[in-house]
């Protein structure tokens, strides 16, 4: 993870960054089984608490990082889905090994990518929505236009989601569910399993 400016650490989707019981989740934040994590790609920041009350942890966005870093063969890469279909999902890759890049790179999820098992009967529009973001690993340079990704492993996934009805953070429920806390509808999704 780069250093920022002021030597606030840099920050990607998914990054677990304080402890829900001693910090308040601020913007570009969620909860998540005891943990503050980053839902955008930035600056952590934190700050003081009201009389006794604790810091408040937040994500601000920034850019700049990762001048010259590309997306390798076997790199984790975090994505924000931008729109999906019955064979892939497309992807803007923002973040290459916990560090955020200057310019996002085009990258898909193909079908057969999603998981490692059972891989005839994926749904894409099971596993994927428009505004996800996942953590995905690099499989391939892909064709001239896009990588080729995979979240064939527990690890990999959708990390940050917000539901379709309310605009609500969802919380993941299971490795293939999040439900949204604010109308507890469940959606479906293949879930990365978070690092607790």
């Amino acid at each position: 993870m780069e250093g920022a400016a002021g030597g606030q650490p840099r920050v990607c989707p998914g990054m677990r960054l304080a402890a829900a019981d001693a910090c308040a989740a601020g913007a570009g934040t969620y909860v998540f089984e005891g943990g503050v994590y980053a839902s955008v790609v930035g600056v952590q920041r934190r700050r003081p608490g009201a009389a006794g009350a604790p810091e408040t942890v937040e994500v601000e966005p920034a850019a700049g990082a990762g001048q010259s870093l590309q997306p390798q063969i076997g790199d984790t890469v975090s994505a924000k889905v931008t729109k999906v279909n019955p064979r892939m999902a497309v992807c803007l890759i923002v973040c290459v090994n916990g560090r955020a890049l200057a310019q996002n790179f085009p990258g898909v999820i193909r079908a057969q990518d999603v998981r490692a098992t059972e891989i005839d009967t994926v749904e894409i529009y099971s596993s994927f929505m428009p505004g996800d973001v996942v953590r995905a690993q690099v499989l391939s340079l892909g064709d001239m236009n896009s990588y080729y990704l995979t979240t064939a492993k527990n690890e990999l996934g959708v990390i940050s989601a917000t539901s379709a009805s309310s605009g609500g953070q969802m919380v993941p429920i299971s490795w293939q569910e999040m439900q949204c806390p604010l109308s507890l509808e469940v959606e479906k999704r293949k879930v990365a399993k978070l690092d607790v």
